[in-house]
């Protein structure tokens, strides 16, 4: 396994992927990798690749019928967590773009300093100094 890659990629699929990508590399400083659009509707994200600057990153695109395991019923959900040697900067970067703050800068008892904010369709994004066990 290389040390270079990630193999884990949160997804999700957003009522207006556009918007989430915008908001990703605005309040967060997520970099676009790949994005492809629909070539018959322009408004829709078939699938985008964001990088997220310190390792990994995750896979979004828009709601769409069709069935499979990412329908319209399973529109962006859940929470993911950022590792990060930059947690004050990202903080005053998501606030000062409106990100919507759900916990403030916090020390944690394990020696983390955190905190989530929630993006516009609902996502719960933690960034925190804590680097996983053994890291």
């Amino acid at each position: 396994m290389s040390e270079n890659h990630a193999n884990v990629w949160p997804t999700f699929r957003y009522r207006d992927a556009k918007a989430a990508i915008s908001f990703l590399q605005e309040a967060l400083g997520f970099d676009v990798i790949a994005e492809y659009m629909n070539a018959d509707d322009l408004d829709r994200v078939d699938h985008a690749e964001l990088a997220w600057p310190e390792g990994g990153g995750v896979m979004l695109g828009s709601v769409r019928d069709g069935g499979g395991v990412m329908t319209k019923t399973g529109v962006a959900s859940g929470s993911v967590y950022l590792a990060s040697g930059n947690v004050r900067e990202l903080h005053a970067r998501a606030l000062a773009v409106g990100a919507t703050e759900v916990m403030g800068l916090t020390e944690q008892d394990y020696g983390s300093l955190d905190f989530a904010i929630q993006d516009p369709e609902g996502v719960l994004w933690s960034v925190g100094s804590y680097r996983g066990a053994g890291r």
